[in-house]
């Protein structure tokens, strides 16, 4: 299955919503050295319980994810 989700990062929180039937991740981490995609994958597995990757977007705020 793939997601299509926007990241938000540096925004003091750390988790996953669903807003108007789109994902937005609120990550903790700053968007530099990979820091934001592995926080982003760790909330995806806990938040969907399966094993997550990122297909689409490394380096952009809207990212595709194959769960």
């Amino acid at each position: 299955m793939r997601i299509e989700i926007k990241v938000k990062p540096q925004s003091g929180k750390s988790e996953i919503i669903l807003k108007d039937e789109k994902f937005i991740a609120f990550l903790k981490s700053p968007p530099e050295n990979n820091k934001a995609n592995l926080e982003l994958l760790k909330l995806a597995k806990k938040y969907f319980k399966k094993d997550a990757r990122i297909v689409l977007g490394k380096t952009s705020k809207t990212k595709v994810l194959e769960i």
